[in-house]
């Protein structure tokens, strides 16, 4: 449940980011953490703009397919941004998982990426998104951001009802369809976004699913380095992790923890990725073979 301290930074958060979003970034050259276009990949086979029409169609392509595989790094999952550089490049990404465990806003962490002007995904669940309409339009509003839709009701993407950690999956291909089509719905609705990138509640997919989000035009967002592991170690050893990770890699951190390390890891890393030359950057369009 929500303090009424936390629900008053929140809203104090929000009035001033809508006023004074174009004077806290920075655009000079020199900082490696302005925001430059993500590159482009291939068009997406199908677009985000689908109606529950087109995605029931595609659920029933894919009624009884058995899975092969399952996993948070397989094939079809982008673990990292193109890299290569002359500076170490990686994309920030932070989950908002909604529920009981997961309305909160760590306010700090936002204003900690505002001002240093860091460009990241934001990965935003339904339940979150319902609990935090205002905020969610803000973030939406400004460039530095990227909405990710981080599904309905944040559960594994299966086909088959496989379970993590004692969280049940989707079980069949026509709720894989409503568990990224239906927040997509409300993301667009709620902000006029339309997110080109998903991630399932605890990252988890079968390869069926894989293929179901990429035909609903969806890249799926894995990570290189869980640096926080879902916001449950210590401000030291999340600015250790991400320091130490390599070129391209996509960060996965929490958002809805204000009580816990990734707020003060995230700002105790960034002086000494800048001493890098650390280049963020969001993700890039996705790419389909």
């Amino acid at each position: 449940m929500r303090t009424e301290f936390s629900r008053r930074d929140l809203m104090l958060w929000a009035a001033a980011a809508t006023v004074c979003s174009a004077c806290s970034r920075i655009d000079s050259d020199t900082s490696r953490g302005e925001l430059r276009p993500a590159p482009q990949g291939t068009t997406a086979v199908a677009s985000p703009e689908m109606t529950p029409d087109d995605g029931a169609e595609i659920g029933s392509r894919f009624r009884g397919r058995v899975p092969r595989q399952w996993g948070t790094h397989l094939p079809g999952v982008e673990t990292a941004v193109p890299a290569g550089h002359e500076y170490p490049t990686m994309s920030l990404t932070f989950d908002a998982c909604g529920g009981a465990n997961g309305s909160l806003v760590d306010v700090a962490l936002l204003d900690t990426l505002r001002r240093e002007s860091i460009p990241a995904t934001l990965f935003l669940n339904e339940r979150w998104v319902r609990d935090n309409r205002q905020l969610t339009r803000v973030l939406a509003s400004d460039p530095l951001f990227q909405i990710g839709n981080h599904g309905t009701r944040h559960v594994p993407l299966s086909v088959n009802g496989r379970a993590v950690d004692g969280v049940t999956g989707t079980t069949n291909a026509h709720e894989v369809v409503k568990e990224i089509l239906h927040n997509q719905h409300t993301l667009v609705d709620l902000t006029g976004t339309q997110p080109q990138w998903f991630r399932s509640g605890t990252g988890y997919y079968d390869d069926v699913a894989i293929e179901i989000a990429a035909q609903l035009g969806f890249g799926l967002a894995g990570w290189t380095v869980d640096a926080d592991s879902g916001a449950t170690t210590t401000p030291h050893q999340i600015a250790d992790a991400m320091v130490d990770a390599p070129d391209g890699a996509i960060v996965r951190l929490r958002m809805d923890h204000p009580f816990g390390g990734t707020g003060a890891g995230l700002k105790t890393a960034i002086p000494r990725l800048r001493e890098r030359g650390a280049y963020f950057t969001h993700l890039p369009q996705p790419s389909f073979p």
